[in-house]
């Protein structure tokens, strides 16, 4: 079975260890050529990484016989302008999250993609990760009873910088909103996963750290297609570092967190069990490999533009009634 090729269209700190090496690594794949805007980068990071080829030109790599798949790692402001014009190409797409600004776009990607035949892949991995995969089963196995509620708290401390500092995740025009757009996409995209499509969405944002014109806190009420109900808070300018998802059923409770490396904790009526799974070396690895598989025809991923769609659905609808304003 022949490999499968991949170039890589911005090669910035995500894929230093999450995601470059993994497609070094993942069974029946190579990278083969990277793309930065400043050549000097993607000339550093092919030597690093062992990579054959460089290019500071993003249709360059697109256009080069020897890539069979482009992974596209830019900020999302460009996700869109890249996955056309990789569709263009006939050459199936692995972009990262969130998919792009806002839903339409995402749309757009996935039209580009049906009307040129080709895969749209989106990297929202912890839908792969061993400890995810887990929670899932926990949560489909039935014991938790009838799934009632989810409840989501992720907050952090201010971390201010100077204007001519300000990273490019809390700038709307680049990121889409601020770090809520960031890190609550995993978190809504693996409840999507688990629970099934958000059917409503109210939500409230605001900026009260005044650190940067992005929103810093996003308060929201979401009700899933299953009936699940669901609440999210997310503040970037609090006191405490909190990180924690309780799904309650009628019989059980399971808590775990979406970014730290605490254990799994499942309790019901026969007492309190926890699950201690480190993650892999290469986070995306297990993502990776299914969409390999994909492409060789061999089983299905299990992250594509229709989910990465509807996650940025419904972030888009709890950031409205900030970015209307």
């Amino acid at each position: 079975m022949n490999p499968i090729r991949w170039g890589i269209i911005g090669c910035g700190d995500v894929t230093e260890v999450k995601s470059g090496p993994a497609l070094q690594k993942a069974d029946s794949s190579q990278l083969v050529t990277v793309m930065r805007r400043n050549g000097a980068l993607a000339r550093d990071y092919a030597e690093r990484h062992g990579v054959p080829r460089w290019y500071d030109n993003a249709q360059a790599l697109i256009d080069d016989p020897e890539v069979d798949a482009v992974y596209i790692a830019t900020p999302p402001h460009m996700h869109k302008v890249y996955t056309l014009a990789v569709a263009r190409a006939g050459k199936p797409v692995y972009v990262e999250k969130p998919m792009a600004l806002n839903a339409a776009e995402c749309q757009e990607m996935i039209d580009a993609c049906a009307v040129a035949g080709v895969p749209l892949f989106v990297a929202y991995y912890r839908r792969a990760l061993p400890r995810f995969v887990k929670i899932k089963e926990l949560a489909d196995s039935g014991v938790l009873g009838r799934l009632r509620y989810v409840e989501i708290l992720l907050t952090q401390p201010d971390k201010p910088l100077a204007d001519d500092e300000q990273p490019w995740r809390v700038q709307p025009e680049i990121a889409g909103g601020g770090h809520f757009v960031d890190l609550a996409s995993h978190t809504l995209d693996f409840l999507d996963y688990v629970l099934g499509p958000v059917k409503s969405v109210r939500g409230f944002a605001r900026n009260q750290g005044a650190a940067y014109p992005a929103e810093d806190i996003v308060s929201g009420a979401f009700e899933f297609e299953s009936g699940v109900l669901g609440s999210g808070l997310w503040s970037f300018s609090s006191f405490e570092d909190a990180d924690r998802v309780t799904l309650v059923g009628s019989a059980g409770k399971l808590t775990f967190a979406t970014f730290a490396a605490e254990p799994v904790v499942l309790e019901t009526a026969a007492g309190r069990q926890t699950f201690e799974i480190p993650h892999p070396a290469h986070v995306q690895q297990p993502l990776i490999q299914q969409v390999v598989n994909e492409l060789h025809g061999q089983g299905r991923c299990v992250s594509t533009g229709e989910n990465g769609l509807r996650t940025t659905r419904v972030i888009q609808q709890l950031l409205a009634d900030y970015y209307r304003e």
